[in-house]
C-alpha cells in the first residue's frame, strides 16, 4: 500500500527561533522566496507565533499583521500556521478569553488557516478550550499537541492517558507530538505512536522535535514506520543544530526505507539557496549536525531557549556561567514540581536558575512570573513543589 509522507515546515518560524533567536528574518526575507515555498508542496508552514509578532515589531519595526498577510497571499496552496502555548498573548501574563479570542481573529482575517496549540502542562481540558475558541474564530485546521518530557511523572503511561482524553475532542482535526527539547528516542517514539494513532482515530497524527542532541533524524523515521504521517523539517541553514532535520535528507531517509513524498525538491533548493544567501550575508550561524550528549537529559532546556539563556548571559556578561546554570536549571525544575519546559514556563526556569546562580543567595530574587507559575496561573504542577 502506498505510504505518503507529509511536511510541514518549520523554517520561518521555529528553524528562525531555535538557531537565531527569532530575530534573523525580517518581512522581506520571507516573502521574497514565499511564492517558491508555495511550490514546494508543505501541507502547512509553521509561519509565527507571539513571540515572534513581538519581535518582529521590538527589533524590526515591522507590522506583524502585514507579514502574515503578504506571505498568505504569496502562498495559497500552503497553509500558514500559529503556534501558542496557554491562553497569553505576546506577554508571559495570561490573557483573558476575549483577548485570545480577538488575537485568533485577527490572524484568521490575515491569512492564517492553522494553529497548534500546546499547553505546559498538557492539560486536556486547557486544550480542548482554546480549539474550541479557535474553531468559534474561523481557524481552519487545529492541530492538538501533547509536549513531550522526561520526568519521574512524565511516563510513557501519563502521555498514553493525556492523548486518550483527547479523542473525543470534536474541535481537533489533528494531533501531534511536540518535543520541543530533542529527547524523543527511537525507542520512545516506537512505544508512544500507537497511543496517539488510537486517539487520533481517522484524523492525521503529526511528529515534532528537534536535533539538539542529534537523535531526530533517527525518531523521525521510527517514528514514520511506527504510524505517523506529517514530519516537521527545516530548510539549509535554519536546520539540525538545535532545529529541526533538515527536508531533502529527510526525505532521502524516508525514501531509502520504502516511504514517498511529493515535495518539489529543485523549487526546494531554491529556498535553502535563499536562506543561505541571507545566513551569508547577515552573518547568521547555519545549524549543523550535533553530537549525541547524554548530560542534555539533566536540563532539558529546548533549543531555542538554549540559545536564548546564552544570549542573556552574554547581555549580562557572564558567559562563563552557563553551565553552571544549566545545572542549576535541573535543580530548578525538580522544586518547581517538574514542569514541562515549554514556552512560556521555560523561559521562568531558565531566569529563575540564572538568579540563583547570580545572587548570593539562591531563591533570593523570584520573578513575577514565577510567583503566578506557583499560584497556578499556568496549570498545576505535574508533580509537588518542594516547600
Amino acid at each position: 500500500m502506498r505510504r505518503l509522507i507529509d511536511f510541514v515546515d518549520t523554517t520561518t518560524r521555529d528553524g528562525n527561533q531555535s538557531l537565531w533567536s527569532a530575530t534573523g528574518l525580517t518581512t522581506p526575507d520571507v516573502l521574497a522566496i514565499a511564492p517558491t515555498m508555495d511550490r514546494v508542496g508543505y501541507h502547512a508552514l509553521d509561519f509565527t507565533s507571539s513571540t515572534h509578532m513581538a519581535v518582529s515589531v521590538r527589533f524590526h519595526r515591522e507590522d506583524p499583521w502585514e507579514r502574515l498577510r503578504l506571505v498568505s497571499a504569496a502562498m495559497p496552496n500552503t497553509r500558514l500556521s500559529m503556534i501558542t502555548t496557554g491562553m497569553r498573548f505576546i506577554s508571559w501574563v495570561p490573557a483573558d478569553k476575549d483577548v485570545i479570542a480577538l488575537s485568533l481573529r485577527l490572524a484568521v482575517r490575515n491569512g492564517l488557516r492553522r494553529l497548534q496549540i500546546a499547553d505546559p502542562s498538557n492539560d486536556p481540558d486547557r486544550l480542548r478550550r482554546i480549539a474550541a475558541l479557535a474553531r468559534h474564530e474561523g481557524v481552519e485546521e487545529v492541530v492538538i499537541g501533547l509536549t513531550y518530557s522526561i520526568s519521574p511523572v512524565h511516563t510513557h503511561e501519563y502521555y498514553a492517558e493525556r492523548a486518550a482524553a483527547l479523542a473525543d475532542c470534536a474541535d481537533m482535526d489533528r494531533l501531534y507530538l511536540k518535543d520541543p527539547g530533542g529527547l524523543l528516542t527511537p525507542d520512545a517514539v516506537r512505544e508512544l505512536a500507537p497511543h496517539f494513532a488510537n486517539a487520533a482515530g481517522d484524523r492525521v497524527v503529526e511528529l515534532h522535535s528537534h536535533c539538539t542532541i542529534g537523535l531526530a533524524p533517527f525518531v523521525y523515521l521510527e517514528g514514520v514506520k511506527a504510524g505517523f504521517q506529517v514530519v516537521h523539517t527545516a530548510s539549509g541553514p535554519l536546520s539540525r543544530g538545535t532545529s529541526q532535520p533538515e527536508v531533502v535528507s529527510t526525505v532521502r531517509n524516508l525514501e531509502a526505507i520504502g516511504y514517498e513524498t511529493d515535495l518539489d525538491l529543485e523549487a526546494q533548493k531554491i529556498v535553502s539557496d535563499h536562506f543561505d544567501q541571507i545566513a551569508k550575508a547577515k552573518g547568521l550561524p547555519p545549524g549543523a549536525p550535533r553530537e549525541f550528549d547524554a548530560v542534555y537529559y539533566t536540563h532539558q532546556l529546548p533549543g531555542g531557549m538554549v540559545t536564548t539563556t546564552r544570549r542573556m548571559l552574554d547581555e549580562l556578561r557572564r558567559p562563563e556561567l552557563f553551565d553552571a546554570v544549566l545545572d542549576e536549571v535541573t535543580r530548578v525544575r525538580a522544586e518547581m514540581g517538574y514542569p514541562i519546559l515549554v514556552t512560556p514556563v521555560s523561559q521562568f526556569v531558565a531566569s529563575q536558575a540564572a538568579r540563583n546562580v547570580i545572587d548570593p543567595e539562591r531563591w533570593q530574587n523570584v520573578s513575577d512570573e514565577t510567583i503566578r507559575y506557583f499560584l497556578g496561573h499556568y496549570g498545576d504542577p505535574a508533580a509537588p513543589v518542594d516547600p
